[in-house]
């Protein structure tokens, strides 16, 4: 059974109900509606949905499509719009039913003239409205032939009492009689990106990631290109198991869509096309240069009118209107037509030689090893040595390396040659999103006799982990690569590069000290001032406390070093290491820096870690709803990537955030599936960090014996730990212990952290190394320590731990009977607050309450604020000053003072003028009204 016109529409609800309520007359008198768009936009669907809806309301509906081939011939619109109409002729009057019959071919004559063939369409439309309302529906109005078009327009000026509602179709930049009648025009947009996806996923179901985020590209949110497109490919070019070609082929419908206008062009302008279609990068200059175009001509402007193509004029940069014409151009073209043409642009393009490599390559049709050693050379040795480039040739220079490196695995006459280039295209596969061709691309490798290089293991290594993240695998591949490389002593930096890159990997996600005394033996073969990013992050991860100020210089250093454009594989290293030693804020712009230029087509597994890192520092430094906006970032960029380990860390990672909110339930659904996909592949890191969101959920909950299990599986020791992320969960295992009481076990922790120097790595892990020793300290000893922790230099940098030891403090101070203990309530309470943190912010209200101070939470607090003058009274009234004493210093009546008081006591949450004092303290002077925001601790 087929669905309904128009059941399968994907966001186009607005236009549904604009078409429904013409059709209903509800439109307020208005005789007719165009809909005007691309091609393949939707436009014929909409059509298609508004009459089969009028049809189910009762609506008589006549639909004309028009074609180019009947332009010419004299009504033919108006014979396929009223031909079913044809018996109604007999009841016009006789000179209309004769001008009727001449137009559907009825009676001899000549064909009638418009004036005459309107008033009579008119009259016989008249005839049939009388029995039930008409829909008229036109496509593709354009190819009307210019008789039919003006009867019609005639008609469509005349029908506004009548029940008849005339709709058309045109595309953009189209002229047709409609654009003289003054009808609304809907401009019918490409989806948007969220119904894109939705109508591709529920055609094209099996699509693998990388062919997925493709088609969505391409299509660009045109619908029929989003049908279309997989149909031409095989089942294993939609899976992802065979490479997509640079060009997709098209349906026959797209082609008509995309390419109807291009046979019309003279021919100078389709050869100046069909060279703007194979190499988008270019601009107007060069075309002018390869056309070999006179001065003062314009070989592109019959395109331009064609409204195939932009130019923008000041930079001279070609855009196509759709994405798909550019392929359809290159596809009408024979292979003889493109060979010359890529000749043309390579001639024109002398001073790009990584593009003249290409044209020269895609136009010779055997083996050549000069052509080939110029497109490996040209792959954009920039991005593989990190040599400085223009931004413009920097950014999506992974998978052009890709495609120009496969390309000189093709030209190689020499196997060994072949095998080499299309294992480093592999490697960069890895990084690119395309994963789905790596295996075959390291397959196509192989078949050489030589013995596989180190990239070709590091290629499989970085697949290994990012597909399916089994670093057990990738660890035992990459120890072989480095056995294999010692006893060949290649002098290959780039296998070198890949091999330490990967490794890297594998150790920073695992407990194990095998991947990192690997990783150490590795780096010893080099001198010492090389390979700097990747022995800073051993450092910053193995020994952070051992010279901890030289390792923070050396950081500072390597990233004052950096070039604007940094290679990603030297400052993803040298970013993890800051975030190990959370000294990652000052460099954040060279990060973000990098995630713009290479999230598009560029190293993609090199942003997801990026945003993650990112969104690790925004955690830590209290900017919380910034930290999940990266975090989702990342997510959604790993999973149209088919990234699974990178998808798995960042959950990770939002489970903990989700804990420290106080979303228990969210925070345990989020590190169960965590540890269920981590626990059997050893990811410890992974693991912890799920073990640590639990904890978190558990404390916030007031269960602190599962907080006491959970916390404690976070490393098989048991003992605070200087590895990732122990180092800044000591305040949680003491915490934990001293919840349960555990005091000896706390002060045993607190002991072992100070012996592993801990509190040397950074300003934040000297701050939770104090806190916890003031947690776990006798209480006749506790206040000073906990003064210490808190007078730390930098100590208000890390709101959260800092917010957690001044709620500490202030329990310390509350069971003491100390009235300042509500000042330190107070400034955590806000603390908690702002981040977001519910279940500690109520554990601080909690505590205030037991001090006597009420605090409102949620809405409320917001309207607890007290004003200017509310605080001035409140202060005089608390040092002991009647109303009337007020009310003389403020020059205000003693009424007046009082009806004040009787509105402050509800927000600061008490019942007398005794109270006053307490809860002043407990709220700070800079939470009035009129403050900017909460108060700084």
């Amino acid at each position: 059974m087929t669905s309904r016109p128009g059941a399968d529409l994907v966001g186009r609800t607005a236009e549904s109900r604009l078409l429904d309520a013409l059709s209903a007359g509800r439109d307020g008198g208005c005789p007719g509606l165009l809909l005007r768009g691309g091609p393949g936009v939707g436009k014929t669907a909409l059509l298609d949905a508004a009459a089969a809806r009028a049809v189910d309301a009762g609506t008589r509906v006549l639909r004309s499509s028009a074609v180019e081939f009947e332009a010419g011939m004299t009504y033919s619109a108006l014979h396929q719009l009223l031909y079913p109409l044809r018996r109604y002729a007999e009841r016009l009057a006789g000179h209309h039913r004769d001008v009727v019959d001449r137009i559907f071919g009825l009676a001899p004559g000549p064909s009638p003239d418009p004036l005459a063939a309107g008033t009579a369409v008119l009259a016989l439309l008249g005839e049939v409205a009388v029995e039930r309302p008409v829909l008229m529906v036109a496509d593709d109005v354009p190819w009307i032939d210019r008789a039919s078009a003006t009867a019609l327009g005639f008609v469509v000026r005349r029908i506004s009492d009548q029940p008849i509602v005339f709709l058309a179709a045109a595309r953009t930049g189209a002229d047709s009689f409609c654009d003289q009648l003054d009808l609304p025009v809907r401009e019918i947009e490409p989806l948007a990106e969220p119904e894109a996806v939705e109508l591709l996923d529920a055609r094209w179901p099996e699509l693998g990631p990388s062919v997925r985020l493709r088609m969505l590209a391409e299509a660009a949110g045109n619908p029929l290109a989003l049908r279309e497109l997989p149909k031409e490919l095989s089942v294993r070019q939609r899976s992802g198991h065979l490479p997509l070609p640079a060009l997709l082929p098209l349906s026959g419908r797209l082609e008509t869509a995309f390419a109807s206008a291009v046979g019309r062009l003279p021919a100078p302008t389709r050869t100046a096309l069909l060279m703007a279609a194979l190499d988008p990068g270019i601009g107007r200059a060069v075309i002018r240069r390869a056309a070999g175009e006179a001065d003062g001509s314009d070989v592109l402007a019959p395109a331009r009118e064609a409204d195939l193509l932009q130019v923008d004029a000041r930079v001279g940069r070609i855009t196509f209107r759709h994405r798909l014409t550019r392929a359809a151009i290159v596809h009408l073209a024979c292979p003889g037509e493109r060979r010359r043409a890529h000749l043309a642009l390579a001639a024109a393009l002398t001073d790009v030689p990584e593009r003249r490599a290409w044209h020269l390559a895609e136009a010779t049709t055997g083996p050549d090893e000069t052509l080939a050693r110029a497109l490996d050379e040209a792959a954009l040795p920039a991005w593989r040595h990190g040599e400085p480039a223009a931004p413009d040739r920097r950014r999506g220079a992974a998978s052009a390396a890709v495609a120009a490196l496969v390309r000189a695995g093709e030209l190689s006459p020499h196997p060994g040659d072949r095998s080499r280039r299309l294992v480093e295209a592999a490697y960069f596969a890895t990084f690119t999103g395309q994963l789905d061709d790596v295996p075959r691309l390291l397959a196509e490798a192989g078949r050489a006799a030589d013995p596989p290089t180190g990239l070709a293991f590091a290629a499989t290594a970085q697949l290994l982990t990012h597909d399916e993240g089994d670093i057990d695998a990738a660890h035992r591949l990459l120890a072989r690569a480095l056995d294999d490389n010692a006893a060949t002593t290649t002098d290959d930096e780039w296998d070198h590069s890949g091999i330490l890159y990967a490794l890297l990997l594998v150790s920073v996600h695992t407990h194990r000290p095998e991947p990192w005394r690997l990783l150490k033996t590795a780096l010893d073969r080099f001198e010492p001032t090389e390979m700097t990013a990747i022995r800073l992050c051993y450092e910053a991860y193995v020994h952070p406390t051992t010279a901890s100020d030289a390792l923070r210089k050396g950081l500072a250093d390597a990233f004052a070093a950096l070039p604007a454009d940094a290679a990603p594989w030297e400052l993803i290293p040298l970013a993890c290491a800051a975030v190990a030693m959370d000294a990652l804020s000052d460099h954040r712009y060279l990060v973000s820096r990098m995630i713009e230029r290479e999230r598009d087509g560029g190293a993609i597994a090199m942003a997801v870690p990026a945003l993650m890192l990112l969104c690790s520092d925004s955690y830590a430094h209290g900017r919380w709803d910034e930290a999940e906006g990266l975090a989702q970032e990342g997510l959604e960029l790993a999973a149209a990537h088919g990234y699974r380990f990178w998808e798995r860390q960042i959950r990770a990672l939002l489970a903990t955030g989700a804990a420290a909110r106080g979303d228990g339930d969210l925070a345990r659904t989020r590190s169960e599936e965590t540890t269920t996909w981590a626990a059997p592949r050893g990811i410890e890191v992974t693991e912890a960090y799920a073990h640590s969101a639990r904890h978190l959920a558990a404390m916030g909950q007031g269960d602190y014996e599962e907080a006491h299990v959970q916390v404690g599986r976070i490393d098989p020791s048991g003992a605070p730990s200087a590895g990732i992320p122990g180092r800044w969960l000591v305040l949680d295992l003491v915490e934990a212990a001293v919840r349960t009481g555990r005091t000896d076990e706390a002060r045993a922790q607190v002991a072992a952290a100070r012996t592993a120097g801990i509190h040397r790595i950074s300003s934040r892990t000297a701050l939770i190394c104090a806190g916890a020793e003031a947690v776990a300290a006798d209480e006749d000893d506790a206040g000073p320590l906990f003064e210490a922790a808190l007078a730390l230099p930098h100590a208000a940098r890390w709101p959260w731990e800092h917010a957690r030891i001044q709620l500490a403090y202030g329990q310390w101070l509350r069971r003491t009977r100390d009235h300042h203990a509500r000042r330190h309530l107070s400034a955590a309470l806000e603390t908690f607050d702002r981040l977001g943190a519910k279940a500690m912010a109520q554990r601080a209200r909690n505590e205030l309450r037991a001090t006597g101070v009420v605090t409102p939470s949620g809405p409320a607090a917001e309207a607890a604020a007290l004003t200017v003058q509310e605080r001035q009274i409140a202060e005089l009234a608390a040092v002991g000053l009647t109303n009337r004493q007020i009310g003389e210093r403020l020059f205000l009546s003693h009424r007046t003072v009082g009806s004040h008081l009787h509105r402050l006591y509800p927000k600061l949450g008490i019942t007398s003028r005794a109270a006053l004092r307490a809860a002043l303290e407990a709220k700070p002077s800079g939470a009035t009204a009129r403050a900017a925001g909460p108060a700084v601790p």
